[in-house]
Formats: structure tokens, sequence, C-alpha cells
């Protein structure tokens, strides 16, 4: 049986500084551009909320959930259809790591980040959802480990450290995340591999893990928002992930990690990029043809609402967009007629019609 990992104190005498100088200036230099992209945006509550649902979506895949996008915006706009009891779990911690994102956003406005906000945020992940069970919110007190489905510990790939030594380890993690290091990226680098190895919950360590990685960006000032996805290089790149990761448990090596860190905060800049900006485009281009279509006062409303749930239901639409009733119905029929949306469910009975803008979709969810 392997014994139980013993955390590092950070910070650490063995990062190869001269081997990471290449990658290190990359990722700087693609996350300044993705961050200004941000800050052009006018409107990025409206116009980032598809990515960040993309992101719940592809950080919860890495543990195993099935859901996809369309699924997730089709149960929201409709709960009580036909979803199986396993989709709807999945459907959950979805939405559940939605939630938690941004409740972090609110809360890093006023207060830099902590363990007990990240203590909250695990509670925010769990509630009503698989691993309810497993102390929402608080700090492990059993050991547990990582193995295949229904392996004993003896076939472990790998044992977290002692929970007595969990405490201490993440004083040591919070009071390295609040210091300055030669650079910030490397040092986020290192923050999101230790969290994990300290694995300091008994359930929802992989995805706060990766939730604290647009965080740390926005409170060591790189992003002007903590809006940075990196779920699809992760989902891509799952083994080496997670070989990656191991090899510092199993061989002290951090520079395998840190390269592969670096390689991703590069790559998924470059693809947040081209996201924003196709969002961003098509949002510009809606400007246009939709007042030209409705020809009504309530044109941006419309679209607005769209972009913040891309699909819904009339009730819904109306709701978030505060259009009179009957005026949003006869938005929706033109927008409809005009292929600017579609309909994916025709109404019956007492089940309502379900509206979709596929190009907003296909943007959100293509690579």
């Amino acid at each position: 049986m392997p014994e139980p990992y013993e955390p590092q104190q950070l910070p650490l005498d063995t990062i190869d500084w001269a081997a990471h100088v290449s990658l290190i200036g990359k990722a700087n230099a693609s996350l300044a551009r993705y961050d200004g992209i941000l800050q052009a945006i006018v409107n990025p509550e409206i116009l980032i909320s598809p990515l960040i649902t993309r992101e719940a979506v592809l950080s919860s895949r890495i543990e195993g959930t099935q859901a996809s996008l369309e699924e997730v915006l089709e149960y929201e706009a409709d709960p009580d259809g036909d979803v199986p009891i396993e989709k709807r779990n999945d459907i959950a911690e979805i939405i559940n790591y939605r939630r938690a994102l941004k409740l972090a956003e609110q809360e890093l406005k006023r207060k830099p980040l902590h363990v007990n906000l990240i203590r909250e945020l695990h509670a925010v992940l769990l509630d009503n959802a698989r691993g309810k069970d497993k102390e929402p919110g608080q700090l492990r007190t059993i050991q547990n480990y990582i193995a295949k489905p229904g392996q004993p510990i003896e076939q472990a790939i790998f044992i977290p450290p002692y929970p007595f030594l969990v405490p201490d380890a993440l004083s040591n993690w919070e009071m390295y995340l609040h210091s300055d290091e030669k650079d910030p990226l490397v040092q986020i680098a290192v923050l999101k591999a230790q969290f994990e190895l300290i694995h300091p919950f008994r359930d929802g360590n992989g995805r706060i893990g990766r939730m604290l990685v647009p965080l740390i960006l926005y409170n060591k000032g790189l992003l002007s928002r903590p809006t940075f996805y990196i779920s699809s290089y992760l989902e891509r790149n799952r083994d080496e992930y997670y070989e990656a990761l191991g090899e510092i448990s199993s061989e002290n090596d951090w520079n395998q990690w840190i390269s592969f860190f670096l390689r991703a905060i590069n790559e998924q800049a470059k693809e947040n990029c081209m996201k924003a900006r196709n969002i961003l485009e098509l949002y510009e281009e809606m400007k246009i043809t939709v007042p030209e279509i409705t020809h009504s006062q309530y044109a941006v409303s419309a679209i607005d609402a769209i972009f913040t749930r891309q699909i819904f239901k009339a009730s819904d639409f109306v709701s978030i967009s505060g259009i009179p009733n009957m005026t949003a119905q006869r938005i929706l029929k033109e927008l409809s007629e005009n292929n600017v949306i579609e309909v994916i469910r025709k109404g019956r009975g007492r089940r309502a019609t379900i509206y979709a803008c596929p190009r907003l979709i296909r943007i959100t969810e293509d690579v």
C-alpha cells in the first residue's frame, strides 16, 4: 500500500526557473491578450455567461458526469421534463459548480481569497447533489484515497495526507497564496497542485482545484474578472493532467507539472480569446439584425435575455428581459421566423414551447 502523501512546505526550492522562461513569457502574453478582451466588453456579465456554464460542464465531466451543455440548458428551461435520475444528479453538480463560481466572484469583490471562502464554495458545490453526505464545507477528518471504483485502499492510485496534517498544510498553502513569487503563474501552478494533493475535502477536491485557477488569477491581479476557463484544456489532456500531478507525489517532480500548467494557460487563453471574440461578434451582429426584424424598443433587452439563457421558454424570456408579455410573444415569433432563434420543442398541454439560440450554443460548445 502506498504511504499517505506528505505535503512539502511552500515555497518550493526545487523549481527550475530557467527551464520555464519561454513558457512563462508565452502564457503571460496570451493571458494579457485575453484580459484585454475582457476589459473591452461593456457588459461582461451577459456576454461571458455562456462560457461559465460550459466551464461548469467540462470541469464536472473530468470527474465523470455525462450531461452536455445543451442538456443542462434544456433542464433549466424545463426542470419538470423527462430527465433520468442519473442525469439529474449530473446536472445538479454542474449547476452547483456555476453557483459556486458566481458566489466566489461576488465575494472576491470585497475580500481576498482565503480558506474559509473555499469551504463556503465547497458547501455550495455539494449542496443537494452527489457528495451531500460527505460533510460539505468541512475539512475531512478521515483518511480518503483515490482508486478505481470498488478497489480498497491497498490498491490506491494516490493516498492524500493524514487528516491531522490537513489544517497545517492548508495554513501553509494560504500563506504562500498571499506571498510574492518570482512569477505568479508558476505560483498558481504550485497552489493548484498542492491543493489537490492535500485533498482537504472528502469529495469535490478536483472541481474546487480547477475553480481556484480563475479565482487566484483575479486575486493576483492578472485578470480584471475571475473568468478564465481552464477545464476545456484539462479535459482534452486528462491523462497528461493526472500523470503530471502524479509525478509530484511519486517523484517529487514539480517541474513537469509546472510546464504542463503553463502550456494549459497559454492554450486556454488563446481559446478563450477566440470564444469571447466570437460571442462578441455575434452580439454586435444581433444588435443590427434584431432591431431590423422586430422594430422594437425592446430589441437590446431581447438580445441580452437570449445571451443570458441560451435555451428558454417564453416565461423565462419575459422575466429576464422585462419585456411586456404580449410584446415578448411577438418578438419571439418574429425571431423564430427569421432563424435568430429556433423552437426545439413545441408546447403541448401544460408544457411550454422551448426556444434555443443555436449559433450561440455552437460558439460556446466548439473548441
